[in-house]
C-alpha cells in the first residue's frame, strides 16, 4: 500500500522553496504552498499528518526553529527542472515518492494545529497588506517595465551630460 498522500509532494517542494537560505518557518511554508497549489492551502490536520509522515520517513527535519529537507529529501528534489511549472515539479516529486523505500525509523516532527492556523492567518494578512511576498514570481510586465526604465534612465543621464558639455 502506498503510504504517501497527495499533500506530501507539494509540502516537499514548499520546504525546498522556503528553506533556501535558512530553515523555513511555518508562514514561509504556507506562502510557498499557496504559490504551488494556487491558493488552495490544505487544512491544518492534513498538514500535521504530512509533516509527521515525511519526517518519520526521513525527508523533513526540524532545525533552528524551522523546517529543512534532510539529505534524503534533497536527493528527492535535486533533479527538478528549473523551467518546469509547479505542477510538473510536484508530479516529478510524486513519482519519486512512489518508489521511495518506506522506513519509519526517524523521529517525527510534531506541529501544533494552532501554530499552523496562526501561520495561515498571518500569510493571508500579509497578502492583503502593502508588503511584498518574496516567494511570488515577478510578472512579465513588471520585468519588462524594469528593463525599459533602466534603459531610459541611462539615456537621460547621457543627454544631461551632453547638455552640460555643450551648454
Amino acid at each position: 500500500m502506498h503510504v504517501f498522500r497527495d499533500i506530501d509532494a507539494p509540502l516537499l517542494l514548499a520546504t525546498l522553496m522556503a528553506s533556501k537560505r535558512r530553515a523555513a518557518d511555518l508562514v514561509g511554508l504556507v506562502a510557498a504552498l499557496d504559490l504551488i497549489l494556487e491558493g488552495a492551502i490544505p487544512p491544518p490536520l492534513k498538514l500535521i499528518d504530512a509533516f509527521k509522515r515525511l519526517s518519520t520517513h526521513g525527508l523533513i527535519a526540524e532545525a533552528d526553529g524551522g523546517f529543512v529537507l534532510t539529505a534524503e529529501g534533497q536527493k528527492m528534489v535535486v533533479g527538478l527542472p528549473k523551467k518546469a511549472s509547479a505542477d510538473e515539479k510536484v508530479e516529478s516529486i510524486r513519482e519519486d515518492l512512489g518508489g521511495y523505500p518506506q522506513a519509519d525509523d526517524h523521529p517525527a516532527v510534531v506541529v501544533d494545529a494552532d501554530a499552523i492556523l496562526a501561520a495561515i492567518h498571518a500569510h493571508k494578512a500579509s497578502k492583503t497588506g502593502t508588503g511584498r511576498n518574496l516567494l511570488m514570481p515577478r510578472t512579465k510586465a513588471a520585468e519588462a517595465a524594469a528593463k525599459r526604465a533602466a534603459g531610459w534612465r541611462h539615456a537621460a543621464a547621457a543627454r544631461r551630460r551632453k547638455a552640460q558639455r555643450d551648454g
